[in-house]
């Protein structure tokens, strides 16, 4: 059997459930897919313990797709980005400097929410559109592209026709190597473990990343947890020792963890389990084929360092919408994915390459290099407009 649609996505995760939404709101018929059920509630197996944190430049997306609505209660938001530099000989900050959102915007840098829960609540948005369809538990198997559309074999053997296919499905991404696209992978030896803590020093709506070696140790805001200030850890270390940090049993887990978050907020207590993530840049040669979009970890994979990744993926949601919605008879055509293409690579390399080098600075072992790493993060603050011009970059605005 063999359906039609405007718009195919391959993958659930959540920059796919995004962009069912928003396709969906603008009016296009949508069909969703992903292998796997999603996971919608934190204690549940194979739970995402990963945050995300949406930026400015997001919001309207969110909010025309209806879905802020549903997160805003459960976000909490990301005021200062704090820098800490604990690269000295003893685990403890010798400069902290705070960009603060006050000094570009009346609003603040963006909103932190952990992933298990967008998915519950962008499966929630979905069931109400009348035009998007979610299917979970089926895959893209097979992929035949022609000049007036793309087919899409399923796992449950039936077919697709779609104006657009959107490969939204990870950094394997099964329909970027169906169409053939090469991409290029650094590999870091590194590994992130993410997790919850609770402390007991308010955060303020604070995000904290503490340099020392191996990568940042990232303390981001969260909602309160049974009445305690609580956060998300992003702890990236060489891979080795994050597998044996991930083994240790609770309590050294806890005393290791706090003498490397140089106990900013006190004591912190383990809230969750812990997750490993690996740490990778990969980039794919083009981030379009033949009625074909790539968008998110099928185009590119970047460190967690500054909240980058979800929103460039995002980046690549307003783009392809505000081509679709510019000429909708010619969603999915040549021009329009060329016309991606052309203006969504070239500020992907120039941001993944930013990010490569900001994550290799934080793995730095040596003491003299740690010490120069401080050196140029003091120099840079201090000038104002060179740090309002930073802050700018990271959110993607001029």
């Amino acid at each position: 059997m063999r359906n039609s649609t405007d718009i195919l996505i391959s993958g659930g995760g959540v920059a796919g459930l995004t962009a069912a939404a928003a396709f969906g709101a603008a009016g296009f018929s949508v069909i969703c897919v992903d292998p796997e059920p999603p996971v919608t509630a934190e204690a549940d197996p194979g739970s995402d313990l990963r945050t995300t944190a949406f930026l400015q430049p997001s919001l309207p997306v969110l909010q025309a797709a209806g879905l802020w609505e549903r997160l805003a209660p459960h976000a909490a938001p990301l005021q200062i980005m704090r820098i800490v530099d604990a690269g000295g000989v003893q685990p403890e900050p010798r400069i902290v400097k705070d960009f603060d959102a006050s000094d570009i915007s009346d609003q603040p840098f963006g909103w932190n929410l952990p992933n298990w829960l967008l998915r519950r609540e962008m499966v929630a948005r979905l069931a109400e559109m009348p035009n998007v369809r979610f299917r979970p538990g089926t895959a893209t198997k097979a992929l035949l592209t022609r000049e007036a559309e793309a087919r899409v074999t399923l796992s449950d053997g039936s077919s697709v026709s779609a104006r657009l296919l959107i490969a939204a499905d990870g950094r394997n991404s099964p329909m970027r190597e169906a169409l053939g696209i090469p991409v290029r992978t650094t590999r870091y030896g590194q590994k992130a473990l993410a997790f919850a803590v609770t402390h007991p020093i308010p955060h303020r709506n604070v995000s904290t990343e503490i340099h020392r070696s191996g990568g940042p140790f990232t303390l981001v805001p969260l909602p309160d947890r049974a009445g305690r200030p609580a956060s998300a850890v992003v702890w990236m270390e060489c891979g080795p020792e994050a597998l044996r940090l991930a083994a240790l049993p609770v309590p050294d887990f806890e005393a290791e963890m706090n003498a490397r978050s140089c106990h900013i907020l006190g004591p912190l207590t383990l809230e969750s389990r812990r997750s490993v993530w690996p740490i990778i840049t990969q980039v794919a040669a083009r981030m379009a084929g033949e009625r074909t979009a790539l968008m998110a970890e099928a185009a590119h994979v970047v460190p967690p360092i500054g909240a980058q990744g979800l929103n460039m993926s995002l980046a690549d949601l307003r783009l392809l919408l505000d081509l679709a919605q510019a000429d909708p008879g010619a969603l999915g055509g040549r021009k329009m994915l060329d016309a991606y293409h052309r203006r969504r690579h070239p500020e992907v390399l120039a941001r993944a390459t930013g990010i490569d080098l900001l994550n290799r600075s934080s793995m730095i072992g040596a003491q003299g290099l740690r010490d120069l790493r401080a050196g140029a993060l003091d120099a840079l603050y201090s000038l104002a407009p060179v740090r309002k011009t930073l802050m700018r970059a990271g959110l993607g605005v001029r």
